[in-house]
């Protein structure tokens, strides 16, 4: 297989994890962000890859691909990199997990608005498998082309997708998701915002009504965009995402009634912890491929808060990549990531 994107910090996570993979061979690394044409260590890039890796990392090419080492290309790249490439590689007979945001929205109207750019590749997009085990293993399990949803939307999806499509939410009534995550969530490139300074001891709300992550919660969970509002903010940490979410049932329930409902829906999702008591933090799924879940039930039986985290770089991005290529290729869905 290959990276494509391997310079950035998902490219770093996605290496990690592949390096202890039993069934993987990483025949490829490229760059889609580092100038000039020559081959460099990986290690150049990732000190902590040192001795990990022996294959060199090159610039982005696909017909450096061969067909015949090659069989997934993980895209670690930005949107419209994958936009242009993706179809390329299935031309090939590759088959793609995309962490970007190129493939994630069904409709090639809405790109225009949330990513900025005209979707001009219809046939893949159609053919796009949202990535997201949980809902989703089926359709993963036989796709060619994979999108990996986005951090934000994973923590969003996962924690209100029990409630939604069992019809125990007051959609009309409005939802409202607080979202905060650590500053790799934005990538590694270079920007005034991230630096130490404006981060550290500080944190600060962006994207209102625009973040690009809002049209996919809005598909995946089946809601209009007038009844729903998110939030996010960066925190000055490194890795995590927390959502607070919150939410009116339909009708009153109890939370026995809630917490069934919640096991029950991820019975089978080895990555979704549903916790009975308290609320989850970040520090507790910091370098895990696991969701956390819990709520608190208003004594009403109406109003409700739901709390998700997870961590942006594994189960928000590279995780749950190497999760999805794992259902792709019938491996167990944990391989490398417990």
């Amino acid at each position: 297989m290959a990276v494509a994107g391997a310079t950035g910090y998902a490219g770093l996570e996605l290496l990690r994890l592949l390096g202890r993979h039993p069934h993987t061979r990483v025949a490829r690394l490229m760059s889609s962000g580092r100038s000039g044409k020559q081959e460099f260590p990986i290690e150049q890039s990732h000190p902590s890859l040192r001795g990990r890796f022996t294959v060199p990392c090159q610039p982005l090419s696909v017909d450096a691909l061969d067909p015949s080492e090659v069989d997934l290309v993980f895209l670690a790249t930005p949107h419209e990199t994958a936009l242009d490439i993706a179809p390329q590689l299935l031309e090939r007979g590759l088959r793609v997990v995309d962490l970007s945001g190129a493939f994630r929205l069904k409709d090639p109207a809405a790109y225009p608005r949330w990513y900025g750019f005209e979707h001009h590749a219809d046939a893949a997009l159609q053919e796009a498998v949202y990535g997201l085990p949980e809902l989703n293993a089926e359709g993963i399990s036989k796709a060619r082309l994979v999108s990996n949803p986005g951090c934000y939307a994973t923590s969003v999806i996962l924690a209100l997708a029990p409630l939604v499509r069992k019809g125990c939410v007051d959609a009309k009534a409005g939802i409202i998701s607080d979202s905060k995550s650590g500053a790799s969530g934005a990538g590694r490139a270079v920007s005034e915002k991230l630096h130490f300074v404006e981060v550290n001891e500080n944190c600060r709300a962006y994207g209102l009504f625009n973040h690009r992550h809002v049209p996919e919660m809005l598909q995946a969970l089946e809601i209009e965009e007038k009844n729903f509002t998110f939030t996010p903010h960066l925190l000055p940490i490194t890795r995590g995402i927390l959502s607070t979410i919150y939410v009116r049932l339909a009708k009153p329930r109890t939370h026995e009634e809630v917490a069934a409902l919640y096991h029950d829906f991820y019975a089978h999702a080895p990555f979704v912890r549903v916790l009975d008591t308290g609320v989850p933090e970040i520090q507790n799924v910091a370098n895990t491929n696991y969701t956390d879940i819990g709520f608190s039930l208003h004594r009403d039986g109406v109003r409700m808060i739901i709390v998700s985290a997870l961590d942006n770089l594994t189960k928000g991005a590279a995780g749950q990549a190497v999760q999805n290529m794992n259902l792709m290729y019938g491996f167990p869905e944990g391989t490398a990531l417990e």
